[in-house]
């Protein structure tokens, strides 16, 4: 086989072994509240965001993965060892996190990869003082902003909902309300798992896009171009591994995810679920890389809040919060370091 083509060829796989991962970390951001609230059983929930996260392939386009594909750095600083060290730092903080049960972005683990291998490439090429031109601000800018917007916007939303249920509802026996929603969240769960797959997804499609390109097989147009017409082999492949992520995913998150942030009942599970789904919705066909577990998190948040704020426990948030702040740095570090190890064998790196 030509070398240019299986150097694309594992750093595919590789991309499909991350998105693998990205559902199985965050397999807990699509069940935990159905879990915690016993509407399904662990097995059936996974099998039921399984389905619904390889099913948003058909629904939420490829804004996403767009901007990450050609938005966020520079091509002509890309390589496919800048897209396997990228890789690597992104995995390597992602078991980390679920060995520690912490609920991180696998998104913001990717794109800090996918930067911090691509200035670790300059740096070595082009010296340490050209680092930061390999980043395009516009495609930060909404990411970085949308790491503050999309918990908030979650928190809010379901604080909203809660409310509005609350005040519907006030006149109805418990043991109804709680027989209703057993059966509505089964429809936000699926909404919420068609949020997560749609988004997260995507952002796996946008770094194969990379490697293809940088090793020849797509044009820069393509990239730009009609996704739904020309690249539904890497569409259906990305959501598939995500979906299969998402079935065999472990259960450390979700009980930090279901029950160590607030307990939920199924009217809170549906607020949370409908709050994250529709936050999801909205920045996936937007072109926004927002992280799930960030949307869905403030949910629950927002959800607890509405009973009083000590139901939050907020040492479990700061916490997660902490975990947020430094998925990006240290992924990028943990990439940079990869793409340096992979120069040392690959001078050509």
């Amino acid at each position: 086989m030509n070398p240019e083509l299986l150097l694309v060829v594992i750093t595919v796989l590789v991309a499909l072994i991350f998105d693998f991962l990205n559902g199985f970390h965050d397999a807990a951001n699509s069940i935990a509240t159905v879990v915690s609230t016993r509407v399904l059983s662990p097995r059936l929930a996974v099998v039921w965001a399984a389905v619904f996260n390889f099913l948003a392939a058909f629904f939420l386009g490829t804004a996403v993965a767009k901007t990450i594909g050609a938005g966020m750095i520079r091509l002509s600083e890309v390589n496919q060892y800048v897209v396997l060290g990228g890789l690597f730092g992104a995995i390597i903080w992602d078991l980390l996190t679920w060995w520690w049960g912490l609920p991180t972005s696998s998104s913001h683990a990717l794109i800090g990869g996918y930067a911090g291998a691509a200035m670790m490439h300059a740096a070595i090429h082009s010296g340490w003082r050209t680092c930061f031109t390999v980043i395009i601000g516009a495609g930060w800018y909404k990411t970085l902003i949308f790491i503050v917007v999309a918990p908030i916007l979650g928190l809010t939303l379901a604080l909203l909902f809660m409310t509005g249920m609350y005040w519907l509802l006030r006149h109805k026996a418990p043991q109804q309300v709680d027989t209703w929603f057993r059966k509505l969240q089964l429809l936000s769960a699926a909404c919420y798992s068609l949020g997560h797959g749609g988004n997260d997804a995507q952002k796996t499609m946008g770094i194969i896009a990379g490697a293809l390109y940088t090793g020849g097989f797509m044009s820069k147009q393509d990239m730009l171009g009609n996704w739904g017409q020309l690249h539904w082999p890497i569409i259906l492949a990305a959501h598939t591994a995500i979906a299969a992520g998402t079935y065999f995913g472990g259960w450390r998150i979700v009980h930090t995810m279901g029950q160590k942030i607030t307990k939920l009942k199924p009217v809170g599970g549906f607020c949370a679920e409908s709050a994250g789904a529709i936050t999801l919705f909205g920045t996936a066909l937007a072109g926004i890389p927002v992280s799930t577990t960030h949307t869905i998190t403030g949910a629950i948040v927002g959800v607890g809040a509405v009973h009083r704020f000590s139901a939050v426990r907020w040492g479990v948030a700061t916490r997660i919060v902490w975990a947020w702040i430094l998925t990006i740095p240290a992924s990028a570090i943990m990439a940079g370091a990869g793409y340096w190890l992979i120069h040392q064998f690959e001078p050509l790196a």
